[in-house]
């Protein structure tokens, strides 16, 4: 049986030895077997650096996220061959669907996210430009640009598609190549997932590798330009933080351990209530999903105290209908763990929990399963412990990584809030209530520690993805015990993977770097309207002045009779004079954006297909009647769209008045035709 092949330095290769094997989880049968040795991992990481970086570099954040979106669309077509896979690691098809699914939907997140919050560039400015002198011929700007090394990834098992996916989105689109490392129980469905990544021929060569088996060597030949996100326990999370080239090279490193989560029945959530209801079928939810092997799940579960036999047994009887076996078998909902050894793994620690906490559903020494043999598969039954002293210590230290959640009661806000922060971080904590009085004080006061807190309420039950669902939106992380690491969190995950300078110099060489025109900068008036001119011949700086225009009394009354704002400042003279930002009757702002317009506007059909936005305007200067106005409109930034005939120009609008002083200011945003015959 040959074992896993890795995808290193441009090929596939067979390690030297056969290694460790791997079986189905579900009938104990070998499926192959997996290591690294013999693999030149020093040389894995420089291709990445030499061949998949620049490759990456060359391209902007748009073409990036559109290989992205196209890559998930290519597996989207071939997910039925990785459900197959997925079943032998134990998990059910609604499993296979948060794994799998969950990891293309993040690929369809950052594709769309990429092209919509980034520009079509190589270099995102992050931030405003910072005057850095008086007479604004000394600027200063963030910028940010991808990092020039390789994105190692190290998983857990309990998610092989989600897991590499999720952490190859957001380096991707920043331009940095990734280093796939899965976990060796569930590698072989990893390793097809690769090869369908390398089939699609989308991405290019070198931002993808992949190393079945152990790290190795690995981490010894990181430089400062790499960066580790690792997923896994929180022991393991500590030797690598504790690697001497992290530390000595300040390598980027990002944990997500599993944590102690918990979710809290508000004093509201009475027997015969929707927040009963629903936190009940959450916490069953969330103790058979994957059959508990989630670094999300709910393994706390506080209750009001005078509710813990209502919760006990709603949630024992929801669990008593939940059917164990062969996730390919009709009915089952709940398949095996990932192998036995993690079996054992999980009665280890129930033996700990169980000192304090007593069973209310379910054995960990037995469970009757279907279409499957209990002892060959690593089944285990779903188990609820209830512990009536919540000052106990071990619920709130050790986590059996399986279908167990221990029941506590709370007293008052102040004690749920106190109880959970002693699981010292963690990546999810929930509220189900109707109180939002309830709801505020308890995520105030737990926030500190979860990187993330849902509040659960009929108003939100129907499209809620639930506790134990991190959403490429959204940072997926925690502190503490949780690792103190970020993940995803849109482009906020993008950003972490590259590096932010802060850039001086004159409004010319910020212009220059930035792609985008700054004030100050030279303007170009040829004597062509900019509006004439098509995407592929307008320029960075190309400028119409329109004006002067003098604003009268009349236009003042036409404007707040036609459009009805009467506002006193514009109507009533004497109100007017005696506010003390102004001297009398002054124009409305919109009438002035509205003159603006007119100036600068060229009427006749051309390349300006639409105006369809107006961002950061500020009044700056009051516009009283007997004002004359002019505008110059520059041209600030071209962003072409991969996939229209068309892309977006954002102009600079300052509109001035007599003597020079603003009097508005903001971005015109217009859609152009490429090219205009």
């Amino acid at each position: 049986m040959a074992p896993l092949r890795s995808y290193v330095s441009g090929g596939w290769q067979a390690p030297a030895e056969d290694g460790v094997p791997l079986f189905d989880a579900v009938t104990g049968e070998q499926i192959t077997s997996v290591s690294s040795k013999g693999l030149d991992l020093a040389a894995a990481l420089e291709h990445g650096r030499r061949v998949g970086g620049p490759a990456l570099r060359e391209l902007t954040f748009h073409q990036r996220a559109a290989l992205l979106k196209a890559l998930a669309s290519f597996l989207r077509e071939h997910r039925d061959e990785l459900y197959a896979l997925s079943a032998r690691t134990g998990a059910t098809r609604t499993d296979s669907m948060i794994d799998i699914d969950g990891g293309i939907g993040v690929l369809f997140g950052y594709g769309s996210k990429g092209r919509r919050e980034m520009p079509n560039d190589t270099v995102y400015i992050d931030g405003n430009l910072e005057p850095l002198s008086k007479g604004g011929t000394f600027l200063g700007q963030h910028v940010c640009t991808p990092l020039r090394g390789v994105a190692v990834q190290i998983n857990a098992f309990n998610f092989p598609v989600w897991g590499p996916l999720e952490k190859l989105a957001p380096a991707f689109v920043a331009g940095v190549p990734t280093l796939i490392k899965p976990a060796e129980q569930t590698s072989y469905l990893t390793a097809r997932l690769v090869e369908l990544i390398l089939e699609s021929g989308l991405l290019p060569e070198g931002t993808v590798q992949l190393v079945c088996g152990s790290t190795g060597d690995m981490l010894d030949h990181l430089t400062e330009q790499d960066l580790v996100a690792f997923t896994g326990s929180a022991s393991t999370a500590q030797v690598l933080r504790a690697h001497p080239r992290i530390i000595g090279n300040a390598v980027r490193f990002t944990a997500e351990a599993d944590s102690l989560n918990c979710s809290i029945l508000g004093p509201d959530g009475k027997v015969g209530t929707p927040e009963f209801d629903l936190f009940v079928k959450a916490l069953a939810s969330e103790m058979t999903v994957k059959a508990g092997q989630k670094c999300t799940a709910i393994r706390r579960a506080f209750v009001p105290a005078e509710l813990m036999d209502d919760v006990a047994e709603a949630v024992g009887a929801r669990l008593a209908k939940v059917k164990v076996g062969n996730p390919t078998s009709d009915g089952v909902r709940m398949g095996a763990l990932a192998s036995l050894e993690q079996r054992e793994e999980v009665r280890r620690s129930l033996k700990a929990l169980m000192e304090v906490g007593r069973p209310v559903f379910g054995s960990p020494d037995h469970v009757d399963v279907i279409d499957a043999d209990a002892e060959r598969g690593a089944f285990i039954s779903p188990i609820l412990l209830r512990a009536d002293d919540p000052a106990c210590a071990q619920p709130h230290e050790v986590e059996a990584f399986g279908p167990v959640s221990t029941l506590m009661p709370y007293t008052s806000t102040e004690h749920v809030i106190s109880l959970a922060a002693r699981g010292k971080g963690s990546l999810v904590g929930s509220v189900v209530t109707g109180d939002t009085g309830f709801a505020r004080d308890v995520v105030v006061g737990a926030a500190a520690w979860h990187g993330r807190m849902l509040v659960l309420d009929t108003d939100s039950a129907k499209e809620s993805t639930g506790h134990g669902s991190p959403m490429p939106h959204l940072v997926h992380g925690g502190p503490g015990r949780a690792g103190g690491g970020e993940e995803m969190g849109g482009i906020r995950g993008v950003l972490h993977h590259m590096q932010r300078t802060a850039i001086q110099g004159s409004p010319k060489v910020i212009t220059a770097i930035t792609n985008r025109w700054t004030t100050g900068a030279d303007r170009n008036d040829d004597g062509v309207h900019p509006f004439r001119k098509s995407l592929a011949e307008l320029k960075i700086g190309d400028t119409v002045v329109g004006g002067p225009r003098l604003v009268t009394q009349e236009d003042v009354d036409h404007f707040a009779e036609f459009t009805g704002d009467k506002f006193y400042a514009h109507t009533d003279p004497e109100a007017a004079a005696a506010n003390p930002f102004f001297d009398g009757i002054v124009a409305h702002g919109y009438l002035v954006v509205s003159l603006a317009a007119g100036l600068f506007v060229d009427p006749a059909p051309g390349p300006v297909l639409a105006n369809y936005g107006l961002e950061n305007l500020r009044f700056l200067t009051p516009t009283y009647p007997g004002d004359e106005l002019t505008v110059t409109l520059t041209a600030k930034q071209i962003t072409p769209r991969a996939d229209a005939e068309h892309g977006e120009v954002r102009w600079d609008a300052d509109v001035t008045n007599q003597n020079g002083e603003s009097v508005a200011k903001y971005d015109v945003l217009t859609l152009v035709a490429k090219t205009h015959g």
